[in-house]
């Protein structure tokens, strides 16, 4: 996977995250994705910087320093355009793997207690 890839698979789950709880922490967030809240913080800010979420205020929070991260209009297209690519390269990998689990089934002696269909 290429490192562009693995981008466009991080700002794919922060933002379908975000969408369903604009009110997830920055470290709920990264421990949801898998990376430090320093990366977290800075793939947030770059995404306030290309106009796919905004910043509002956390209504029930008692620290009105915390923020929702609500996404726009257009983080809400971008979301959509990242399903469509995530969904296609998770689709072709199934595919490739459904394959090459064929490949070692078939490389196994038959029985009829060994062999089974995936």
């Amino acid at each position: 996977m290429t490192r562009s890839q693995l981008q466009e698979d991080m700002h794919f789950r922060i933002l379908r995250l975000l969408q369903e709880n604009p009110e997830m922490s920055q470290r709920d967030l990264a421990k949801a994705v898998g990376v430090s809240v320093g990366r977290i913080n800075y793939v947030l800010n770059a995404l306030v910087d290309k106009g796919l979420v905004k910043l509002g205020n956390f209504t029930a929070a008692k620290d009105k320093r915390r923020y929702a991260y609500v996404l726009t209009s257009k983080g809400i297209a971008k979301r959509a355009a990242l399903t469509r690519s995530f969904l296609a390269r998770k689709v072709a990998e199934y595919e490739a793997l459904k394959h090459e689990i064929e490949m070692l089934q078939s490389e196994l002696p038959e029985t009829t207690h060994e062999k089974r269909k995936i």
